[in-house]
Formats: structure tokens, C-alpha cells, sequence
């Protein structure tokens, strides 16, 4: 039995909330060591939710495949004029490709930088902006992160995100073909960068977020692959009414729900993990990738 199948159902929705920003850590932890199974508290499954990010690396930071660096550069209009991400460049001279990497609500932490680590050894020029760099950047720990998170103006924040697509699409190493992909929030933000950038962005892979406004789908130029946890259900509420925006406005899209796993089923530093899902979820985002920005 997988860890995931030990985990109380009760639990992984308590995490869902906490994650999110509608509850602290020390109440998350309270409310899961007050569900008692079979007598025994479920303290252990609240804290066996927590990330292990050492653990769950899979590129490593050093590998001499890639080329990674921190990068500043302007961002007029957000929350400081200011920018920082991380750059990973593949093996070769180039242009390559680019693909943003967008971070979930905690700021630019370990698992994302592995993520534009994996992008990269699949050849594109990858770029993970860290939306907390104006105000002292991605803090070490996620609990920090969520509440620095919160704290900036959400139109200032996107515009920082904007603005780091303008970069990774203006760079000298890049073929002008863009991409962008992004997890919970940022999966939301690359929907909204989808809107923003029309025809300068040439796909995007939401995973599991937020839906971009009906009224808005019209701007979309890029082709879309949609990805969803199969039990997500305040993401996937969303799904209808953008399903309807897509069709009316002639957007290029598919959509890919992948059954029997959580909401962050791609991360795996944490047992929501999905480990066959999160595989193909990748596998078919790096071939979407490469069918959209190539040339």
C-alpha cells in the first residue's frame, strides 16, 4: 500500500485548505491530531503530508547537462520594478525554446527549480520566476512563503510573471517560441499570461488551475493543454464554464483529467503525489512543448 492509500481522505483535505492559505499551520495540525482512526491520532498523516524536498530531487542542482543561474532583470509595473528567477540552460549553443515555470503560492522553492531542471534536459530554455524576489524572495520554507505570498498586491504579482515571459521570450539564448507552465497558482497565472500575452505566447499546460475568465478567453491565441487532478473539486468546478469560453472563441485546446489523483498530484514532495500520472502528465508536456515551439 502506497503511503497516499494510508492518508486519510479526511487529512489530504485539511492539507488542501492549509495549502491554500484558508488555514495555519498550527491549526492544520490541530484539526488532523483531533481525527482519531482506530484510536490512534492522525497527527503522523498531517505531518507526513509536509514536503521532504531533498528527498524528492531528481535533477541535481549541479548537473553538468545544464547551465543554471539566478537572473535579475526589470519588471515595471510590479510589486518592486525588480525581477529575479532562475535560468537553466540545456546542453548546446541554441536558440532553444522557452518554457516559463511558474510556482504555486509559496514563492520559487526547491521543487519548482527541479521542475525547470527537468525542462531543460528536455531541451528548452527554462526561466522559474520567484514572484517573493521584491520583498526578500522565496524564504526557505513554504508557511513563510504562503504568507509573504499573500501579502503582495495580485496585480503587481502578475504583472511580475508577465514581465518574466517578456524576459525568457527577449533572451539572447531563446528562438522567440514561447511556452509556460505552472502548478496551483501557477497554474491559474498561466492561463492569465494565455490572456495577457495572446499570440506572443504559443502554449501553455495549466496544471490544475484557477480558470481563466469566460469573458477574457477571447485574447487566447496560444494552444492549450488543460491538465486536472481527477479529485480537485473547487478547480474543477471551473472547468464547464472555460470549456465553453474555449469552444465559442475557436481556441486550440485539449484537456487531460487524470483519474484517482489529488490536487498537486505532480509534486513529489509530498505523498499526493501520483507517480504514473505525474510521468505521463510530464511526458505529454514536454511533447506538447516541443510540437508548439519548434522552428
Amino acid at each position: 500500500m502506497t503511503q497516499q492509500r494510508k492518508i486519510d481522505r479526511r487529512i489530504f483535505d485539511l492539507y488542501d485548505e492549509y495549502c491554500h492559505g484558508r488555514m495555519s499551520r498550527r491549526e492544520f495540525l490541530d484539526k488532523a491530531a483531533a481525527v482519531t482512526i482506530g484510536g490512534v491520532s492522525a497527527l503522523w498523516m498531517a505531518q507526513a503530508l509536509m514536503p521532504r524536498y531533498a528527498e524528492a530531487q531528481t535533477v541535481s542542482f549541479t548537473d553538468p547537462r545544464l547551465k543554471g543561474t539566478y537572473v535579475e532583470y526589470p519588471s515595471p509595473g510590479g510589486t518592486s520594478g525588480t525581477m529575479r528567477g532562475y535560468l537553466v540552460e540545456p546542453t548546446g549553443e541554441g536558440p532553444f525554446p522557452g518554457v516559463l515555470v511558474i510556482h504555486e503560492n509559496r514563492g520559487l522553492n526547491p521543487h519548482i527549480e527541479d521542475v525547470a531542471r527537468r525542462a531543460a534536459l528536455a531541451g528548452f530554455l527554462a526561466l522559474a520566476p520567484d514572484g517573493l524576489a521584491p520583498v526578500g524572495g522565496y524564504p526557505g520554507n513554504d508557511d513563510d512563503g504562503r504568507v509573504l505570498q499573500r501579502g503582495l498586491e495580485p496585480a503587481e504579482l502578475d504583472r511580475d510573471m508577465i514581465n518574466s515571459a517578456w524576459y525568457l521570450k527577449s533572451h539572447a539564448l531563446s528562438n522567440s517560441r514561447l511556452g509556460a507552465t505552472g502548478f496551483c497558482w501557477g497554474g491559474g497565472m498561466t492561463n492569465r499570461l494565455a490572456v495577457e500575452l495572446g499570440g506572443d505566447l504559443d502554449a501553455g499546460v495549466p496544471f490544475y488551475g484557477a480558470a481563466a475568465a469566460s469573458e477574457d478567453v477571447s485574447s487566447i491565441e496560444a494552444a492549450m493543454l488543460i491538465v486536472y487532478a481527477g479529485s480537485d473539486p473547487r478547480i474543477n468546478a471551473m472547468w464547464s464554464d472555460y470549456e465553453a469560453a474555449l469552444e465559442a472563441n475557436g481556441v486550440n485546446y485539449e484537456m487531460q483529467m487524470y483519474e484517482g489523483t489529488l490536487h498537486g498530484f505532480h509534486n513529489n514532495s509530498t505523498p499526493r503525489f501520483n507517480e504514473a500520472a505525474a510521468a505521463l502528465a510530464w511526458n505529454r508536456t514536454v511533447g506538447f512543448f516541443r510540437e508548439h515551439l519548434s522552428g
